[in-house]
């Protein structure tokens, strides 16, 4: 609903007198805590949560067609909707029923709500610093789980900025420049012209892409050309830690930039979606595809084609794959103009849907629901016992 642009006030405001009537029910609770984050009311809607937390750390959502098929046990912290894998966009309206448990480094699995029952268990578990004590923790505790393990805790924190970079450094055909960590102190020696970058951070000068450690969606994400720009960035931003890489120019022959999302499912890659704009930082969202029909166009031919674009690009989605050793990942990448892979982010926690009303985007289900499929499909051989595709490529 507010994906298609419905006024969610009203349904907020209504949930909320529901909820005072109901302080018990745990799952209005969760329910406003989406609605409030939706309105833009992040800490609000956080905090409602925790309210529901309180109370219970197992919430149910029934599959769409019933008697389902496979129960899925998804590992679960609090947080928005970039602190987990947020499955239940990809499988709507599946024959699969979904179990969100919730841990916490205080109590990882509470006494009071036992694990739910389940076929297949997946870790959705975003890898940021708080996260790594609790996925370390779940490491050994999963070494010997009765059920199919999708995306192996020890492997998660492969995804996090600097380490990704590092891991996919060299790849064949992929090219993802050297990310760091930097501190407030060093970025304010490099504005104050005490410390020059390059001397700090090998293969890393201006112009560069800063980011505080932690964010998503493009929060407090900055272009920096010059050192005395740094300066006006911090006075703006006050996080301690920053990532900070050298911004590689992607644009397209006619001045356009693309970014694809592609999600590998056992290895198989899927297109998501692709968004064209003028500006270099692109998000789906403000990249001007609900207003331009030709960009619509052209990502429904992106889809359309993509078979062609993963057979391209073959040798890097298999490094990906192979070295993250996840299961089900997602990837934010592009092509430049030599024709090479580049990679902005890797993660398991990027949204997959298929909620864009189809009025206007009428190529997307059908794509997307290769996309569920294929997962769907994953979790019925895990459950019989079938060993994985190992990562086959079409084409291959």
């Amino acid at each position: 609903m507010s994906i298609a642009g419905t006024d969610m006030l009203p349904i907020g405001q209504e949930m909320l007198a529901e909820a005072e009537r109901s302080p018990e029910d745990t799952n209005l609770w969760m329910n406003l805590s989406i609605v409030m984050q939706c309105l833009g009311q992040h800490d609000l809607g956080l905090a409602i949560q925790g309210q529901a937390l309180a109370l219970k750390r197992a919430y149910h959502l029934a599959a769409a067609e019933q008697p389902a098929k496979l129960r899925l046990l998804m590992l679960m912290v609090p947080g928005d909707i970039a602190a987990n894998t947020p499955l239940e966009c990809l499988l709507e309206n599946s024959d699969i029923d979904l179990d969100f448990y919730y841990l916490s480094p205080e109590a990882p699995f509470a006494v009071a709500d036992a694990v739910p029952e389940h076929d297949v268990l997946l870790v959705a578990i975003s890898e940021a610093d708080e996260n790594h004590a609790l996925l370390h923790w779940l490491e050994q505790v999963l070494a010997d789980w009765p059920t199919p393990v999708i995306n192996a805790p020890q492997h998660i924190p492969s995804v996090e900025r600097s380490m990704a970079c590092a891991l996919l450094h060299n790849a064949p055909g992929l090219l993802i420049p050297p990310t760091f960590r930097i501190s407030r102190a060093d970025l304010t020696a490099i504005a104050n012209g005490d410390a020059y970058l390059p001397e700090l951070l090998a293969d890393c000068d201006f112009p560069v892409i800063l980011r505080p450690v932690g964010s998503h969606a493009g929060r407090d994400l900055d272009k920096i050309d010059q050192p005395d720009h740094v300066a006006a960035y911090l006075a703006k931003v006050g996080d301690a830690e920053f990532y900070i890489s050298r911004f590689i120019d992607y644009r397209g022959k006619d001045g356009l930039f693309r970014k694809f999302r592609v999600a590998l499912v056992d290895g198989v890659p899927f297109a998501c979606h692709m968004a064209v704009s003028s500006h270099w930082m692109i998000h789906y969202v403000n990249a001007g595809m609900y207003e331009d029909a030709p960009k619509r166009a052209e990502e429904a031919d992106f889809m359309a084609h993509f078979d062609e674009f993963a057979q391209r690009h073959r040798s890097a989605l298999n490094a990906i794959y192979q070295r993250t050793q996840l299961d089900y990942l997602c990837i934010d990448c592009a092509e430049t103009p030599d024709g090479q892979f580049f990679v902005f982010e890797i993660d398991h926690a990027m949204v997959v849907h298929a909620m864009d009303t189809e009025d206007m985007f009428p190529y997307k289900q059908a794509n997307m629901l290769k996309v569920r499929n294929a997962f769907r499909d994953f979790l019925f051989r895990l459950q019989a016992g079938h060993p994985p595709l190992s990562g086959r490529l079409r084409g291959q």
